[in-house]
Protein backbone atom coordinates (compact mmCIF):
# COMPACT_ATOMS: atom_id res chain seq x y z
CA UNK A 1 0.00 0.00 0.00
CA UNK A 2 2.99 2.49 0.99
CA UNK A 3 4.41 1.61 -2.93
CA UNK A 4 1.12 2.66 -4.32
CA UNK A 5 0.94 5.80 -2.15
CA UNK A 6 4.59 6.70 -3.16
CA UNK A 7 3.67 5.85 -6.89
CA UNK A 8 0.52 7.58 -7.02
CA UNK A 9 2.26 11.09 -5.12
CA UNK A 10 4.88 11.22 -7.96
CA UNK A 11 2.61 10.74 -10.58
CA UNK A 12 0.91 13.67 -8.95
CA UNK A 13 4.02 15.43 -8.80
CA UNK A 14 4.84 15.02 -12.39
CA UNK A 15 1.59 15.78 -13.57
CA UNK A 16 1.80 19.25 -12.13
CA UNK A 17 5.09 20.29 -13.49
CA UNK A 18 4.34 19.28 -17.00
CA UNK A 19 2.40 20.29 -19.98
CA UNK A 20 1.82 17.79 -22.67
CA UNK A 21 2.73 19.05 -26.53
CA UNK A 22 -0.96 20.12 -27.66
CA UNK A 23 -1.83 23.58 -29.20
CA UNK A 24 -4.44 24.44 -26.99
CA UNK A 25 -5.20 27.79 -25.36
CA UNK A 26 -2.03 29.46 -26.90
CA UNK A 27 -1.23 33.31 -25.29
CA UNK A 28 0.71 35.58 -26.98
CA UNK A 29 2.65 36.21 -24.13
CA UNK A 30 6.09 37.55 -25.36
CA UNK A 31 8.90 38.55 -23.60
CA UNK A 32 12.06 40.41 -24.87
CA UNK A 33 14.66 38.63 -25.24
CA UNK A 34 18.87 38.27 -26.98
CA UNK A 35 18.21 36.34 -30.06
CA UNK A 36 20.83 35.40 -31.76
CA UNK A 37 21.90 36.70 -35.17
CA UNK A 38 20.96 35.22 -38.53
CA UNK A 39 23.95 33.98 -39.68
CA UNK A 40 24.33 31.71 -36.04
CA UNK A 41 26.58 34.39 -34.11
CA UNK A 42 26.17 35.45 -30.51
CA UNK A 43 25.66 38.68 -30.28
CA UNK A 44 25.63 38.65 -26.48
CA UNK A 45 26.65 36.00 -23.68
CA UNK A 46 24.83 36.14 -20.09
CA UNK A 47 21.16 36.21 -21.46
CA UNK A 48 18.72 33.67 -22.25
CA UNK A 49 18.71 33.34 -26.45
CA UNK A 50 15.48 31.84 -28.25
CA UNK A 51 16.62 29.88 -31.02
CA UNK A 52 15.08 28.53 -34.20
CA UNK A 53 16.23 25.01 -36.15
CA UNK A 54 18.60 26.76 -38.49
CA UNK A 55 20.21 28.45 -35.37
CA UNK A 56 20.12 25.26 -33.78
CA UNK A 57 21.99 23.68 -36.48
CA UNK A 58 24.79 26.20 -36.77
CA UNK A 59 25.43 26.62 -32.95
CA UNK A 60 24.71 23.30 -31.45
CA UNK A 61 24.65 20.37 -33.32
CA UNK A 62 23.62 19.23 -36.85
CA UNK A 63 21.22 17.03 -36.66
CA UNK A 64 20.57 17.41 -41.01
CA UNK A 65 24.15 15.93 -41.60
CA UNK A 66 24.40 14.35 -38.48
CA UNK A 67 21.27 12.23 -37.57
CA UNK A 68 22.74 9.17 -36.14
CA UNK A 69 25.70 11.05 -34.22
CA UNK A 70 26.11 13.31 -31.62
CA UNK A 71 28.67 16.27 -33.07
CA UNK A 72 28.40 19.54 -30.46
CA UNK A 73 29.35 22.61 -31.92
CA UNK A 74 29.54 24.95 -29.42
CA UNK A 75 32.20 26.08 -27.69
CA UNK A 76 30.35 26.09 -23.85
CA UNK A 77 27.86 23.86 -22.41
CA UNK A 78 24.57 24.30 -23.09
CA UNK A 79 21.00 24.52 -21.43
CA UNK A 80 17.95 24.20 -23.88
CA UNK A 81 14.53 25.11 -22.65
CA UNK A 82 11.89 23.47 -24.73
CA UNK A 83 8.96 25.76 -24.09
CA UNK A 84 5.63 26.84 -25.29
CA UNK A 85 4.08 30.66 -24.26
CA UNK A 86 0.55 29.10 -23.59
CA UNK A 87 2.54 26.56 -20.87
CA UNK A 88 2.16 27.53 -17.57
CA UNK A 89 4.92 25.35 -15.80
CA UNK A 90 7.04 26.75 -18.76
CA UNK A 91 6.45 30.32 -17.26
CA UNK A 92 7.51 29.01 -13.94
CA UNK A 93 11.01 28.40 -15.44
CA UNK A 94 11.42 31.28 -17.77
CA UNK A 95 12.73 33.66 -14.75
CA UNK A 96 14.95 30.51 -13.34
CA UNK A 97 16.80 30.34 -16.37
CA UNK A 98 17.32 34.01 -17.15
CA UNK A 99 19.02 34.03 -13.34
CA UNK A 100 21.27 30.86 -14.42
CA UNK A 101 22.32 32.71 -17.58
CA UNK A 102 23.26 35.97 -15.80
CA UNK A 103 25.16 34.32 -12.58
CA UNK A 104 26.92 31.42 -15.28
CA UNK A 105 27.72 34.12 -17.63
CA UNK A 106 31.25 33.15 -19.71
CA UNK A 107 30.36 29.28 -18.39
CA UNK A 108 27.58 28.05 -20.00
CA UNK A 109 24.59 29.13 -22.42
CA UNK A 110 20.81 29.09 -22.18
CA UNK A 111 18.75 28.28 -25.54
CA UNK A 112 15.01 28.48 -25.55
CA UNK A 113 13.25 26.93 -28.21
CA UNK A 114 9.60 27.46 -28.70
CA UNK A 115 8.11 23.78 -29.93
CA UNK A 116 5.08 25.08 -31.12
CA UNK A 117 7.12 27.33 -33.80
CA UNK A 118 9.96 24.81 -33.90
CA UNK A 119 8.28 21.55 -34.36
CA UNK A 120 10.78 19.97 -36.19
CA UNK A 121 13.24 20.05 -33.29
CA UNK A 122 10.68 19.15 -30.91
CA UNK A 123 10.13 15.75 -33.29
CA UNK A 124 13.72 15.56 -33.24
CA UNK A 125 14.05 15.06 -29.43
CA UNK A 126 10.76 13.85 -29.46
CA UNK A 127 9.38 16.44 -26.71
CA UNK A 128 5.78 14.94 -25.22
CA UNK A 129 5.89 17.05 -22.65
CA UNK A 130 6.89 20.62 -21.91
CA UNK A 131 9.18 21.97 -20.34
CA UNK A 132 11.60 19.67 -21.15
CA UNK A 133 15.21 20.90 -20.78
CA UNK A 134 18.27 19.34 -22.12
CA UNK A 135 21.51 19.43 -20.87
CA UNK A 136 24.30 19.42 -22.74
CA UNK A 137 27.69 19.00 -21.67
CA UNK A 138 30.82 20.36 -24.01
CA UNK A 139 31.74 16.73 -24.11
CA UNK A 140 29.70 13.62 -23.90
CA UNK A 141 26.15 13.18 -24.66
CA UNK A 142 23.02 15.31 -23.81
CA UNK A 143 20.46 14.76 -20.61
CA UNK A 144 17.03 15.41 -21.22
CA UNK A 145 14.95 16.68 -17.83
CA UNK A 146 10.97 16.84 -17.85
CA UNK A 147 8.86 18.90 -15.89
CA UNK A 148 9.46 22.50 -13.94
CA UNK A 149 12.09 21.47 -11.80
CA UNK A 150 13.27 24.47 -8.87
CA UNK A 151 16.81 26.41 -9.16
CA UNK A 152 18.65 24.51 -6.86
CA UNK A 153 18.15 21.41 -9.31
CA UNK A 154 19.31 23.23 -12.10
CA UNK A 155 22.17 23.94 -10.08
CA UNK A 156 22.96 20.44 -9.54
CA UNK A 157 22.75 19.41 -12.66
CA UNK A 158 25.14 22.05 -14.12
CA UNK A 159 27.36 20.91 -11.96
CA UNK A 160 27.24 17.41 -11.98
CA UNK A 161 26.58 17.26 -15.41
CA UNK A 162 27.94 20.46 -17.57
CA UNK A 163 30.69 21.65 -15.41
CA UNK A 164 32.54 17.66 -15.06
CA UNK A 165 35.79 17.76 -16.61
Amino acid sequence: MKKYSILIGFALVLSLTACSSNDGNKSSNTTARLEASSDGNLTDEGKVMHLNAEQFKNLVWDYSKNADTWVFKGDLPVIIDFYADWCRPCKMVAPIMDELAAEYKGKIRIYKIDTDKEKELAQVFNIRSIPAVLFVPKDGKPQMSVGALPKPTFITAITDVLMVK
